[in-house]
C-alpha cells in the first residue's frame, strides 16, 4: 500500500509539473494582434467630406502606436463641380469602383470609408466607424508581413517578405502624406481652409511571387521628404478585396 500511495503522489506531481512547464510556455508568447486598414473616399468639392476628414485625423493620432492604418484618396468626379481637388486622381475614383464590385455597393458616394476591403461605412458616422475599429483590432492576423524602404535619388528602394500568401493576391504600396491644408475657393466647400490627414499621393500593386519575397523600386512623389510622408503597405486578395495583413515602413 505504501509503494501505491508514492507512486501516485509522483504522478500528480509530474501532471502538476506538466501544466505548469505547458502554461509558462504559452505565457511567453505575445498574443496575435489584429489590424485596421481604413481607406477613404473624399474630396475637397464634397461638403459632408470634412467631418469624414477630422474624424480620420483623429483615429491616426488615437491609434498612432497600434496597427491602424489610415488611407485618404482624393477621388476625381467632384472635379467638375466648382472646384478641381488638388489631391485629386482618376485612379482612386477606379479604385472606389473596383470596392463596389468587390462589396455589391451601388452608386459610389463619399465619403465612403472601407475598412480591411470588407465592409463599408459613412465615413463620418463616428460610432459606427469607431466600433469597426475595436472590432477589427480583435481579429488576429495570421499574415506574417515585413517592409523595409530606402529613400536614394528620389527613389524609394522598398524590400517586402510576405508568409501565408494565397493565389490572386497583390502587395499594395501606398506613398502617403501625413498632413497637408487647402484653401478651397469655389464650389460646396467655398472660403474655408481644410484640412487632409493621411492623403495617398502615389498607389502602386505589385503581383506576390517567390514566396512573398522580393524587392522593388517606385519614385518618389513632388515634395516628397522623409518628415512629412510615410509608406503604408497591405496585401489584398485580388477577387474579394478582402485585405489580408499590413505594415508601415520607416523609411532610411
Amino acid at each position: 500500500m505504501k509503494k501505491i500511495k508514492v507512486i501516485s503522489v509522483f504522478i500528480v506531481l509530474f501532471i502538476l509539473f506538466g501544466i505548469s512547464a505547458f502554461a509558462q510556455n504559452n505565457s511567453d508568447k505575445k498574443p496575435q494582434k489584429g489590424f485596421a486598414v481604413l481607406e477613404l473616399f473624399t474630396s475637397e468639392g464634397c461638403s459632408s467630406c470634412p467631418p469624414a476628414d477630422e474624424l480620420m485625423g483623429k483615429i491616426q493620432n488615437e491609434y498612432k502606436d497600434s496597427p491602424v492604418y489610415v488611407l485618404a484618396y482624393h477621388v476625381d468626379y467632384w472635379d467638375r463641380q466648382g472646384w478641381k481637388d488638388i489631391f485629386s486622381n482618376p485612379d482612386y475614383t477606379k479604385r472606389q469602383y473596383d470596392y463596389a464590385k468587390w462589396l455589391g455597393k451601388e452608386p459610389i458616394y463619399t465619403p465612403q470609408l472601407v475598412v480591411n476591403g470588407k465592409k463599408d461605412y459613412i465615413a463620418s458616422d463616428e460610432t459606427s466607424v469607431r466600433n469597426a475599429v475595436k472590432n477589427t483590432l480583435s481579429k488576429p492576423d495570421n499574415l506574417e508581413f515585413s517592409l523595409e524602404a530606402i529613400s536614394i535619388n528620389n527613389r524609394l528602394n522598398l524590400s517586402y517578405n510576405v508568409n501565408g500568401i494565397s493565389k490572386n493576391t497583390k502587395l499594395v504600396l501606398a506613398v502617403v502624406q501625413k498632413s497637408a491644408k487647402s484653401n478651397v475657393k469655389r464650389g460646396e466647400n467655398a472660403h474655408r481652409i481644410l484640412s487632409h490627414y493621411q492623403i495617398v499621393k502615389q498607389l502602386n500593386s505589385i503581383t506576390l511571387k517567390n514566396n512573398g519575397k522580393g524587392n522593388t523600386t517606385i519614385s518618389e512623389p513632388k515634395d516628397f521628404n522623409i518628415k512629412d510622408f510615410e509608406i503604408i503597405a497591405f496585401v489584398q486578395d485580388m477577387n474579394s478585396g478582402a485585405i489580408l495583413g499590413a505594415e508601415k515602413a520607416i523609411i532610411n
